[in-house]
């Protein structure tokens, strides 16, 4: 039952709502959860709620494409966010900066495998570094 309420306390932390699943996570391990256990409750909930950002993103283009590209400085937007989105990924484990660029991958259709993989893994290293930290 822990594993699920710290699953879902990742998840909702990775979207917009302003939750913070670090606080849940290390008081599942002074709770005595596994190592093992939190961090793939943890992990698990909060990549899947970045796949959803992400997807939102994906979807949202079509709505917003022809505003977005009609004007200059949303043009401009889109094409940094295909120069540099994934060097943004970088800061996506941030907390308030980091959520937002999930959806913006997305917006911007960056390769949803690289999207992954990375913003995954780091979503996946800050949850260990806390462990190592606490």
């Amino acid at each position: 039952m822990a594993e699920l309420a710290l699953f879902v306390s990742a998840f909702l932390a990775a979207t917009i709502l302003p939750f913070s699943s670090e606080a849940a996570f290390i008081l599942a391990l002074h709770n005595n959860m596994s190592v093992t256990n939190a961090l793939l409750s943890a992990s698990s909930g909060n990549i899947l709620a970045i796949i959803l950002n992400y997807a939102f993103g994906y979807f949202l283009y079509e709505k917003t494409k022809t505003k977005l590209l009609s004007a200059k400085m949303g043009t401009k937007a889109y094409d940094y966010g295909h120069k540099y989105g994934y060097v943004a990924l970088l800061f996506s484990w941030l907390p308030i900066i980091g959520d937002p660029l999930t959806l913006v991958a997305g917006l911007v259709r960056l390769r949803f495998v690289w999207f992954v993989l990375l913003a995954g893994s780091l979503r996946v290293l800050r949850y260990y570094f806390l462990t190592e930290i606490f």
